[in-house]
């Protein structure tokens, strides 16, 4: 199995006070390697208004298989009504990385 094509990063951003309690349940439940946590300055109009809040931006890392039970589990702990849930496919990268995080998936 080539193993860089398994990969996935998933993109979420979620209030400050919320992203590590998500981050935590990804990892300990196997469905992710890893989630990095960046402070981000999000600017979006909801509701018909503009809005510039700071948030945290998750980057994920899991396999092809986990991207969905990952999508499910933010939307179930998620405190927004529609967020940001972004998988992004993972095309090359250094292999003992990306075994890493296939390893660390697997059940």
């Amino acid at each position: 199995m080539n193993q860089t094509h398994e990969i996935r990063v998933i993109l979420s951003t979620a209030p400050p006070d919320k992203s590590g309690i998500l981050a935590r349940m990804l990892v300990d439940k196997k469905m992710v390697a890893c989630v990095n946590i960046v402070p981000v300055q999000s600017c979006y109009r909801w509701n018909g208004e503009f809005c510039n809040e700071t948030e945290h931006l998750l980057i994920a890392k899991t396999t092809r298989g986990k991207v969905n039970d990952v999508i499910a589990t933010i939307k179930a702990h998620h405190p927004y009504e529609i967020p940001e849930i972004i998988a992004l496919p993972v095309t090359d990268g250094h292999l003992p990385y990306l075994e890493w995080v296939y390893q660390e998936t697997q059940k």
